[in-house]
């Protein structure tokens, strides 16, 4: 199986997505990055390290020399895109998927991800598999062995957050970093920032123990390690680091959702001025409900980083993300960081003397419940009509599939890009009341 989508393309690694077959994605992507060097790196899956190579040698035959980070967070990329010379760049990285697969994920010019047009044109490129010929002059393989230490001292260095501050705080953090791209790097930024730093799942070697996605099913080790060793809180990533979830003080999962919302806390007691934030249409109602105390707003966008970056860009937005624990900070650069976002819910625990279990509290509730039915033998859009009159009453939006809208609750149903389901996700604020949205819209079908 070969999925292409906003966030790229992934594959079976020994059948869709093989190094031979990401040749023809180096050729696309030379001819899509204007002239100049291009900035590389990879997750922690073995199978990364030949796809890599393979693409670097194919873009140095066609003249274009590339910068090796190796593995390294997806975030660490587009961070070193823009702050170097580099005029794009790719992650060979297949994010969530298990071990079995991998793909590439890919950087423009001003380092946020291709937008829908560029992808669907590489993709078009990549089809035509055409071979454009050696370079007179062929390009140099330049090895980039401090990106890692790069990113940490611009994420230290933050005007959000106060450094001192929480180095004098001595906070105790589980680190459970999915023996992934962040195996390094979360646990040194952790140190930079004065944490005792306990590494769980910390060696960069792509087995996947505990589950790929940072879910509460999957962090029982995470819990339990921050429950032994009494520490101050439990931070778990994704294979190519770009989320962040929390676990508190006490073991407890805080959900993906929240990580976003305690760093918008912390930002917003930085700063003097009101913020408008950008999130996607899926994500929780509690950001807006906290921005609403602050005399802050929340904007949504569709479904997909880029869509939330591209809002960002038009609104001057300074701070977004999704509720999967993709946190977006302008001032470092304009994608998902789990390095960042570690760093701001650091600075939120150090404004006071709340344990992180106080904190989540003390925010707005508010539970989700994701669900999806198979499309087979299913109209959608008569679908839609049905949901529609049932919810009569609700404010719709439709710029991602169709959201229904209420005061303290919403349903959100889109299409899938690589399956041929639709999702059901829905919010309320607790979680029988959003499987009861859900159970409505399912009775219909």
């Amino acid at each position: 199986m070969l999925i292409r989508s906003l966030s790229g393309v992934r594959g079976y690694v020994n059948s869709h997505f093989t190094p031979e077959i990401s040749i023809n994605y180096a050729r696309a992507l030379n001819e899509m990055l204007p002239k100049g060097v291009i900035m590389a790196g990879r997750d922690s899956r073995p199978s990364g390290e030949f796809i890599i190579i393979e693409m670097i040698n194919e873009f140095n035959r066609l003249g274009r020399t590339v910068i090796n980070c190796n593995i390294v967070p997806t975030p660490t990329i587009q961070f070193m895109v823009k702050n170097t010379e580099a005029v794009g760049g790719f992650i060979v990285t297949a994010s969530h998927n298990p071990i079995e697969w991998n793909g590439l994920k890919f950087v423009r010019s001003d380092s946020t991800f291709f937008h829908p047009s560029e992808c669907e044109r590489l993709f078009k490129i990549v089809d035509l598999n055409e071979d454009y010929g050696s370079s007179v002059e062929k390009g140099l393989h330049w090895p980039e062995n401090n990106a890692i230490q790069k990113h940490i001292i611009s994420c230290v260095g933050l005007k959000t957050i106060n450094l001192n501050r929480i180095r004098k705080k001595k906070f105790k953090i589980v680190v459970d970093a999915v023996n992934g791209a962040g195996s390094v790097a979360l646990p040194q930024l952790l140190d930079s920032l004065g944490c005792d730093v306990i590494p769980l799942y910390c060696e960069p070697n792509g087995e996947f123990i505990r589950g790929t996605e940072p879910l509460p099913t999957n962090l029982v080790d995470l819990c339990n390690a921050v429950k032994k060793h009494q520490a101050d809180a439990g931070f778990a990533i994704d294979p190519d680091a770009d989320r962040l979830a929390l676990v508190d003080e006490k073991g407890t999962p805080l959900g993906e959702e929240y990580t976003l919302v305690i760093a918008a806390e912390g930002y917003l007691e930085e700063i003097e001025d009101p913020e408008k934030f950008v999130v996607n249409l899926s994500t929780s109602l509690a950001l807006e409900k906290l921005a609403e105390t602050k005399g802050s707003a929340v904007e949504r966008s569709a479904v997909g980083e880029i869509n939330v970056v591209n809002k960002m860009n038009e609104l001057g937005s300074n701070l977004g993300g999704e509720g999967n624990g993709g946190v977006i900070l302008r001032e470092s650069h304009l994608g998902r960081d789990s390095l960042v976002g570690a760093a701001m819910v650091l600075n939120r625990m150090s404004q006071g003397n709340q344990k992180l279990s106080q904190i989540f509290n003390s925010l707005p509730q508010y539970q989700i419940v994701k669900d999806k039915i198979k499309l087979e033998g299913i109209n959608s859009d008569e679908l839609i009509v049905k949901i529609s009159k049932k919810f009569k009453n609700a404010q719709k939006n439709t710029i991602d599939g169709i959201k229904f809208i209420w005061e303290d609750r919403w349903v959100h149903l889109r299409k899938s890009n690589t399956e041929p389901i639709l999702r059901i996700y829905a919010e309320a604020p607790d979680k029988i009341q959003a499987e009861e949205l859900v159970k409505e819209v399912k009775s219909l079908i």
